[in-house]
């Protein structure tokens, strides 16, 4: 099962009744959070959720809307008693924007690990769940990111019996451990069937529509996309700017099979976001306006 709030909806600035895009993503009681602008501490407030157990933090970008939140998030942070270090992911010069901001937050706690994800592939496991970062256009270097949690093929006691396996085993060989016992080595392939279905969220903001999202998130559960305008006509004031309109958003969630749309990152000049939905939803039904603090529970589909 994973908890996902969509923290803000807001491009650019926080408006009083429109917090910066943030997503927070909870799995066994520990949080991973993309982005972090100004107004994403008041956010994870009024969220409910612990923000002593946010381990992660994934950047897409560097512009201001997406990382000034940090200093007051890590102070937070501190002032509730966390020790543990705090790991950041994004492009190369991630190190270089956390330094500045430490400037106001000098003695915090915690360690604050920045991690280059280009270095490692542009894919890693935080938490037991897989992360894939995607390289996307917009002015600046920006990435869009998947977190997926993987799912064992179903428990087969008739394979573990035919394969002799002591019946103390099966526990920890059905949550994917290997038993070594003297001479013999127990697998999780030897009593688990082929690897089912598990859990996918995409996120991509600031930037233009391309196949690689679409690849990255094919068959996602939930898909959260910006839309920085409603009004198709708007789509080359989008374009310049390196964003995309509501429906270039939900013709990629349609090619990539999602299940769900959740639009956001809305421009401050746009009021009114649900008036321009139907041009969403007439290329994918499934598309929603993202508001803040908008909550959902993912649990495999079984």
């Amino acid at each position: 099962m994973l908890d996902v709030c969509l923290l803000g909806c807001g491009g650019m600035l926080p408006l009083p009744k429109r917090f910066l895009t943030s997503l927070l993503v909870r799995y066994q009681g520990k949080g991973i959070l993309i982005d972090c602008g100004e107004s994403t501490q008041v956010a994870l407030h009024l969220c409910g959720w612990s923000v002593k157990q946010i381990d992660h933090m994934l950047i897409t970008h560097f512009h201001g809307d997406h990382v000034l939140g940090l200093p007051g998030l890590w102070m937070t942070m501190g002032n509730n008693g966390r020790t543990e270090p705090v790991h950041l992911w994004g492009n190369p010069g991630l190190q270089q924007i956390v330094d500045g901001l430490m400037v106001v937050c000098p003695q915090l706690p915690f360690e604050v690990i920045c991690h280059d994800v280009a270095e490692l592939g542009y894919q890693f496991e935080l938490n037991g769940l897989q992360v894939q970062a995607t390289p996307v256009e917009h002015r600046v270097p920006c990435l869009a990111y998947s977190i997926t949690l993987p799912r064992v093929g179903k428990f087969d006691a008739a394979r573990a019996k035919a394969n002799q396996i002591p019946l103390n085993y099966w526990g920890a060989l059905q949550k994917g451990e290997t038993i070594v016992d003297g001479d013999h080595i127990y697998h999780p392939e030897d009593v688990l069937g082929a690897p089912r279905k598990g859990l996918k969220i995409a996120y991509a903001t600031d930037c233009r529509p391309s196949a690689e999202i679409v690849a990255m998130a094919q068959d996602s559960d939930l898909f959260v996309a910006e839309g920085l305008y409603g009004d198709p006509e708007k789509q080359q004031s989008a374009a310049e700017k390196g964003h995309m309109v509501y429906q270039e958003a939900a013709q990629m969630a349609k090619d990539a099979n999602v299940q769900e749309l959740w639009l956001t990152h809305y421009s401050p000049a746009m009021t009114n976001a649900e008036e321009f939905l139907h041009y969403g939803t007439e290329i994918f039904p499934n598309t929603k306006c993202g508001t803040n603090l908008m909550m959902t529970e993912l649990r495999f589909a079984e």
